[in-house]
């Protein structure tokens, strides 16, 4: 296969998924897909280690979509192997600031439930797709070596899964990415707020941050991204239990 056959057989998997399918169905093996594996990846140490590099991907990419509604101009997007991040844009002070500075943390949660959604609702193979683009497109923002190998490594496995992934079983692998997301995003949750109680590296807290450039003290930044990650949680767990065991 050539390059250009490859593009193609790509780029018709891509727009293949700008469509929609039945919904998540009940099932021993779905459940044990979509519940156990990521509980498995985000509680295991050792695997957490490299998935939680994709939530950390996500919590800036959270910044950066927040920074781009409000017209900020995204400077640049760093990862770092041991989970932190940054996000650099430069506007106008006070509520474009405010919100990119916000939507970090609650972004996982965010796309957690997005994903559970399309999944039950049969619109997984669109949001794959999506998800596809999005992470090719997030590149040009990104500014250090080790950034570069996160969303290298993540953008091309997503565009192995488009591509090879049989169809029958996309909608259980959202639905599973969705809850991993969602459990990472409440994982750290906690350890943001342990950040602050044990005042350890508070400086780098996205709710200090927040807190120095607005009247909000650093703990109702914490409420705020504590009430939007569990709405997200809840609601995901929802339509999981609708789906897996109400249905």
């Amino acid at each position: 296969m050539d390059a250009q056959q490859g593009f193609a057989t790509w780029w018709d998997a891509i727009t293949a998924g700008f469509g929609r399918q039945d919904g998540l169905e009940p099932g021993l093996v779905e459940t044990l897909l979509v519940i156990g594996v990521p509980l498995v990846v985000t509680l295991t140490p050792v695997i957490w280690r490299f998935f939680g590099l994709f939530v950390t991907f996500v919590h800036e990419l959270g910044h950066a979509f927040a920074a781009l509604m409000t017209g900020r101009i995204v400077k640049g997007i760093s990862l770092n192997f041991d989970h932190s991040g940054q996000m650099n844009s430069f506007g106008r002070v006070g509520f474009s600031a405010h919100w990119s500075g916000f939507w970090g943390y609650p972004a996982p949660g965010v796309v957690g439930l997005a994903l559970i959604a399309s999944a039950v609702t049969g619109w997984a193979p669109l949001a794959m797709s999506v998800g596809a683009l999005i992470l090719l497109i997030a590149l040009i923002f990104i500014r250090n070596f080790a950034g570069i190998a996160i969303e290298l490594t993540t953008a091309i496995a997503a565009q192995l899964v488009v591509v090879f992934l049989p169809a029958e079983w996309v909608t259980v692998f959202v639905a599973g990415l969705g809850t991993a997301l969602a459990i990472g995003s409440l994982k750290d949750l906690v350890k943001v707020i342990r950040v602050h109680t044990r005042r350890r590296h508070v400086q780098q807290s996205d709710a200090y941050i927040l807190s120095q450039g607005s009247s909000l003290p650093a703990g109702a930044w914490l409420t705020l991204f504590t009430l939007v990650i569990g709405v997200c949680a809840a609601a995901s767990g929802y339509l999981l239990y609708t789906a897996l065991w109400a249905g």
